[in-house]
Parts: structure tokens; sequence; C-alpha cells
């Protein structure tokens, strides 16, 4: 019983020496080392408190279509698209335009004091075009086609309008920049049917290619990149007129040389059915909106031949505003104004029926106010 007391001294001391040895090796640097420290640097920083979190913040926004807890995708809240999404299509370099209209006009008269006669007039118009545009190449063609009827009391059908025209336009630019090309133009004009001057019917004035008129030449053009500007000057251009009618060939009509006849008026020889000329040509196409759907558009040709008549210039001038009511609906006011020297008015003949006087050049003039429908696609 006495010895417990002494082993128990025996283990406190121990025990208190072994705290000792690790607290100095924890505190304490081997010998020789203190120089070592007192050279160095510390970089060490002290950490006073240490803050630990007993909660985490919850979150206050969850959205309703994330579940934290389980993921899943759902369309269930997804509605279809109102329109059908576009299919892909290789982009082309070409433009189109078709356009179909007809404009009407109707006047009546019941028991009317002042007088005048019912009449109905129709007038159908279609412009198809072309046009192709890549880098330094322009290519532009068009198709236009008019023909219009009227119908008045106690008068058979009558002519109002009637033209065929087409345009090719080949360009080539030097860089991209400007607005000039090198232009190469091809046109051609005529018309459907029979032109008369009323009321004689006896004897047409105008036929299908009588006349026809093909211009073809090179130059230069200035195109506006929206193409609504289109000048095309031709120091060379070589136009043809076409009277492929024989009995208006044969009267010398718009400028042929005409047949040859004895005295008796037999034809020795007949007249020539193509009339080329060699010379100048510009022309301008210009298309701008001037106020709020009221679209002006003007086209100018003009031309000078160097052999025959160098500085008298033929003139075709058109100038048209159309006011859109619609997307379908359209009101179109247009004048048209012609020159040309080669088309000759007012002939006279004597009574054995020659010719005696062949007539002067005049200027033609058409106006037209017409309300219709227009459909592009």
């Amino acid at each position: 019983m006495n010895n417990y007391p002494n082993q128990t001294c025996l283990f406190i001391l121990f025990f208190s020496i072994c705290l000792s040895s690790f607290g100095q090796n924890q505190d304490s640097l081997p010998p020789g080392r203190e120089m070592e420290i007192d050279t160095m640097v510390i970089d060490t920083t002290v950490v006073d408190t240490v803050v630990i979190r007993k909660t985490q913040e919850k979150i206050k926004f969850v959205p309703r279509s994330v579940d934290l807890m389980n993921p899943v995708i759902s369309f269930n809240r997804t509605n279809a698209l109102d329109e059908k999404p576009n299919r892909f299509r290789v982009p082309s370099f070409w433009t189109n335009v078709n356009k179909l209209g007809a404009n009407f006009s109707e006047v009546a008269f019941v028991n009317w004091n002042a007088g005048g006669n019912n009449s109905i007039s129709a007038l159908g118009n279609a412009r198809f075009e072309r046009n192709y545009k890549f880098r330094y190449i322009q290519w532009d063609n068009y198709m236009e086609m008019r023909y219009g009827l009227n119908v008045q009391d106690e008068q058979k059908l009558r002519k109002t309008d009637d033209a065929i025209r087409f345009s090719s336009t080949f360009g080539l630019q030097r860089d991209t920049i400007s607005n000039w090309y090198y232009s190469a133009k091809a046109n051609f004009n005529t018309q459907f049917s029979n032109g008369y001057k009323y009321p004689d019917r006896s004897s047409p004035i105008s036929r299908f290619m009588a006349p026809g008129y093909s211009f073809l030449g090179a130059g230069t053009s200035y195109i506006t990149k929206d193409q609504k500007f289109n000048l095309y000057i031709s120091p060379i251009t070589q136009k043809a007129t076409f009277v492929l009618d024989e009995e208006l060939a044969n009267k010398g009509a718009f400028g042929v040389k005409k047949a040859v006849l004895d005295a008796d008026g037999n034809i020795l020889e007949k007249g020539e059915q193509i009339f080329l000329e060699f010379g100048f040509l510009v022309t301008n196409q210009y298309q701008k909106e001037i106020y709020k759907n009221m679209i002006l558009k003007h086209r100018l040709s003009l031309y000078t031949d160097y052999l025959q008549k160098f500085g008298n210039i033929d003139v075709d001038w058109e100038l048209n505003f159309d006011l859109k009511v619609n997307k379908y609906v359209i009101t179109t006011i247009g004048t048209h104004i012609i020159y040309d020297d080669d088309i000759l008015f007012d002939e006279q003949k004597d009574a054995n029926g020659i010719v005696v006087d062949a007539g002067n050049p005049r200027i033609q003039f058409k106006q037209l106010l017409g309300v219709g429908v227009s459909y592009a696609f």
C-alpha cells in the first residue's frame, strides 16, 4: 500500500518532462538557426478569429421551371410558333419582279341634259423583271406589255393603248465602290394589233412589227446601289426600224425607203422593210417615292443619227405617278410624249391617189388617268 504514492509521483514527474520537451520542439529552434530567422522576411498572417456559419443563406428566388430536387426538362408550357419557320434556301443573285394590273374607267348618263356618250375603258398591263447582281457584274432584263380598249355608244371598239417593250442591259464594274459600269444594251419595241386613224378602219396605219424598233449598242452606265436611278450613255448605237407589212413599206412609212412607181401607179420596185441608222443614244430611268404611297416613274430615251440628220433628236419620254390606295388598288396618272421625224402626218394625195405631200413630223402626246388593281408575285 505504501508503494502507490511513490509510483504516482514518478508518473506525474515523467508526464511533466514529456510536456516540457514537446513545447520546446514546437516553440524553439535548433541552435544556430536564430541568426537565419533574423535575416528572413516573415510572411505569416496571424488570424485571431475564425468565423463558422451555423446556417446557409436560403435561396430567395427559384424560377418556376427549375426543380432543384429533381431537375427534369419539360416542354409542357412551350407554345407552338405562330408562323412556320422558313426553310433554308441557297442564296440567289437573281431578283424577280412580276406585276399584273388592270385599270378601268366608266361614264354613264341617264336623261343628262348636258349630253354625253356612255363609255367604258379598260387597260391591262404586265411587267416582268429578271435582274442579276454579283460583285462586278450586273445584268438587268425587263419586258413590259400594255393593251387598252374603249367602247362608246354607237361606236365600234377602239384601241387606246398598245405596246410591247423589251430591254436588256449588261454592266461590268471596275470596282465595287463606283456606280459606273461598262455597259452593252439591247432594246426592242413594237405593238400587238393594227392601229387606225379613227373613224377610218379601211387601211391600218400600223401593225405588229410595223413599226418595230431595235437598239443595239455599247457605252457606259451610272446605276445607284438601290437601282432606282439608271443613266445609260452610248456613243455607238445601231437603230433598226422594221416595217414588215408590205403595204406600209411601199408607202415609205416610218422612214423606210418607199416603193418605186410608174406613171400609172404600178409598183416597179417594192419598198424596203428595214431602215438602219447609226448614232448616239442616251436613256434614263428614275423611280422615287415623293410622298407616302405616291411613286414617280420616269423613262427617257434620246437618239440622234450620225449619218442622216445629226443633231435631230428622236424623243421618247414617259412620266407616270402611281398612287397606292392599298396593297391591290392603285391609281395611275401618266403622260407619254414621242417625237420622231421619220413619222409623218397629214399626207396629201391628188385625185389619182398619188402622194403630192408626204406630210410633216409632229409631237405625239398621250395622257392616261385610271383606277385599277395591281398584283405582284
